[in-house]
């Protein structure tokens, strides 16, 4: 089981669509994203400064102050954390305001600094944060990947079977090393040490 959220940024469509089980949440706009890609979430939640009118009236709400220290998808996080959840899909968490962006790339680490899994959809790309641990991507004939530090700079980072391998590397927040790797037909495995990446990949 995994838990959906829809944020109030651009929506591109579903990469995945939620299953039975899956828990939904629309974070204050996000709510449209829902109700274009026709599902019905099973908590509202936010401030509600981006729904104005079209704030429906029928769905589980909780509500929050404008002045804040989450974000409402941050808020969204933390209420999937608290019921279990350890899968989190994102969208509309990208475009529109970069602020916004980068925080939702941040919350990515904030949950894998929880022990969960975030998955962080935009129009081309889907990004995830990784801390102290490893990941495998799928093999494919062709494609981009690509790695940057979230934090403190990344030690003993590991990536075999793209076209720029790294045995045991560092990575800077301050430097884009780890941009524009490719896939050439095989699984590519990532490995962190110490410190926290970001990883995201074609769709």
């Amino acid at each position: 089981m995994a838990c959906y959220i829809f944020g109030a940024g651009s929506f591109y469509g579903l990469d995945r669509r939620p299953q039975t089980g899956d828990f939904i949440i629309a974070a204050d706009g996000g709510w449209l994203a829902c109700r274009k890609a026709g599902i019905t979430p099973d908590l509202l939640l936010g401030d509600f400064d981006s729904l104005e009118s079209e704030h429906p009236n029928d769905l589980p709400t909780h509500t929050f102050p404008v002045e804040k220290d989450d974000t409402d998808t941050m808020l969204a996080i933390r209420y999937g954390l608290e019921q279990g959840y350890q899968t989190f899909h994102l969208y509309g968490g990208t475009g529109g305001r970069m602020d916004h962006t980068l925080a939702n790339l941040q919350a990515l680490g904030f949950l894998a600094r929880h022990g969960a899994r975030g998955y962080l959809y935009e129009e081309h790309m889907v990004f995830t944060a990784l801390c102290n641990g490893s990941l495998t991507l799928p093999a494919r004939a062709e494609g981009i990947f690509s790695l940057f530090c979230l934090g403190a700079e990344a030690q003993g980072v590991s990536i075999q079977g793209g076209q720029y391998p790294l045995d045991h590397g560092a990575l800077s927040p301050f430097f884009p090393l780890g941009v524009s790797n490719h896939f050439q037909g095989q699984p590519v495995h990532i490995a962190v040490e110490d410190g926290c990446v970001l990883v995201g990949w074609e769709l």
